[in-house]
């Protein structure tokens, strides 16, 4: 029976989600606060994390650093509203296995956990730590990337772009938001230039732990520092003869940035603790989302270094700036999904195309990927219907129905998913839990409002729409 640790502070949220999972055969342990999350794995080992983002004594992606940094092997599923997409979709970068917004879909969130605890994580942890994000430092899957070059033209350009850099062994620059696709564009180079048989090597720079980076890159000799019991071969020379990926290359500390211009300057490298220089055929494509020419004038980022990286710059279009592409898109990700999620979806609706165009997209591809793959969860029919999307598409203030404040609070309206949202089973949980606490409390509705942590006028609402007067 896998285990599953539900951190959460509002406590009617929790129950109903616990109350859930155990019905669907997982043991469920609850926490309120990052601290108390963390204790619990004094005692006791999760396979899964599902934590809300925004929490009283700090964020879930503080609870995912700390677990990808000490338990690296625990999967972690953020909960957020889409106010907070950007974060979402940055916590996956650091390693967390999905996303999913409020209100929660119980189908949803079902297959996504099974999913995320059927998944394999192939991603090591280094031998000590005790800074974040190791797991992700690992080399990505080497997929074949179903790239989509689009039709409007900027997408032209870019693969013109491409198509011309590719066969050179020019280091590229891939500037672009979050979510743009930079990691495909990189994987598109390789797959076109004369590296193509050579391994393709992705790393997230974030990621990667402060201490360890340089022992992460270049590798280290057994008993360089505490905690290296052995030899070991770094991404560079795994990817000798193929492509090195560096994402987000702007987090490397300044020392490591000294090693990575002398391996691009030498064509060598040296692991920690080493005296031997290893020689080294790596093509290097960097990416960031920061201005590292700014970072570079105040000292963060070596103008050296930026000018070996950037001999060819390209530029990841947001979503918002493609529109004419995302019909190309959107049936990439619909085919993609049909197939992970076994279904047979044939499209989208006219109304759900209108809503897509209206869309600003802050997450950009990455965003509507996982938008289509739950809508294609949500589909019974042949196609997306307007109800499978979340409302923040096309109701933007309709994901927050409160705000969130100090887990003691009783004055706030709770962060709950209106009645018609939930599945029937979701309703009669809820009723099923009111009555308990009732009854625990002698019908004290004051005492049954806190414990819940909902105020008076909900409770007397809910117990008169589910008859408990």
């Amino acid at each position: 029976m896998k285990h599953i640790l539900l951190v959460e502070d509002d406590l009617t949220y929790s129950r109903i989600v616990k109350t859930f999972l155990e019905k669907n055969g997982f043991t469920v342990q609850t926490a309120v606060k990052v601290k108390e999350a963390q204790q619990f794995f004094s005692n006791s080992k999760f396979d899964l994390i599902i934590a809300d983002f925004r929490l009283p004594d700090g964020t879930g992606m503080e609870l995912l650093q700390w677990s990808k940094s000490n338990y690296p092997h625990t999967q972690v599923i953020l909960i957020t509203h889409y106010s907070d997409i950007r974060i979402a979709i940055k916590a996956m970068k650091l390693g967390a296995f999905e996303y999913i917004t409020k209100p929660i879909n119980p189908d949803e969130l079902l297959a996504t956990v099974k999913e995320s605890l059927s998944a394999k994580i192939t991603e090591h942890a280094p031998a000590a730590s005790s800074e974040v994000g190791t797991s992700s430092a690992a080399p990505k899957k080497n997929f074949k990337s179903s790239y989509v070059v689009g039709s409007s033209t900027e997408a032209e350009k870019l693969e013109k772009h491409i198509q011309l850099v590719a066969p050179t062994d020019l280091s590229v620059l891939v500037l672009g938001e979050t979510g743009t696709g930079k990691e495909f564009i990189s994987r598109r180079i390789h797959d076109l230039s004369t590296r193509k048989d050579g391994p393709f090597i992705a790393i997230d720079c974030g990621a990667l732990p402060k201490e360890l980076a340089g022992s992460e890159l270049f590798g280290h000799v057994k008993g360089a520092f505490t905690g290296a019991l052995e030899n070991k071969t770094g991404h560079f020379e795994m990817a000798n003869g193929g492509t090195i990926f560096l994402d987000e290359i702007g987090n490397l500390s300044y020392e490591v940035q000294i090693q990575l211009l002398r391996a691009i300057q030498e064509r060598t490298i040296r692991k920690i603790g080493g005296n031997k220089e290893i020689q080294i055929d790596v093509r290097i494509i960097a990416a960031t989302n920061d201005n590292l020419l700014i970072q570079a004038g105040d000292g963060h980022f070596r103008e050296d270094l930026y000018h070996r990286l950037n001999e060819f710059t390209l530029s990841a279009i947001p979503l918002r700036s493609r529109k004419e592409d995302l019909e190309d898109f959107a049936d990439q990700f619909l085919e993609e999904s049909n197939e992970r999620l076994g279904k047979n979806v044939k499209g989208f609706s006219p109304e759900v195309w209108e809503i897509f165009l209206a869309y600003d997209w802050p997450g950009n591809l990455r965003e509507l990927r996982n938008i289509i793959k739950r809508a294609v969860l949500l589909s019974s029919e042949f196609h997306v219907e307007k109800e499978a999307l979340p409302a923040d598409l096309y109701e933007p203030s309709a994901g927050i129905v409160g705000t969130k404040g100090n887990i003691n609070s009783t004055s706030r309206t709770p962060d709950l998913p209106s009645p018609k949202d939930y599945k029937s089973q979701w309703v009669e949980q809820e009723k099923e839990l009111i009555q308990k606490v009732l009854m625990d409390t002698k019908f004290n509705k004051s005492k049954t409002a806190r414990i819940l942590n909902m105020d008076r006028k909900t409770l007397y609402s809910k117990m008169e729409k589910y008859g408990l007067d």
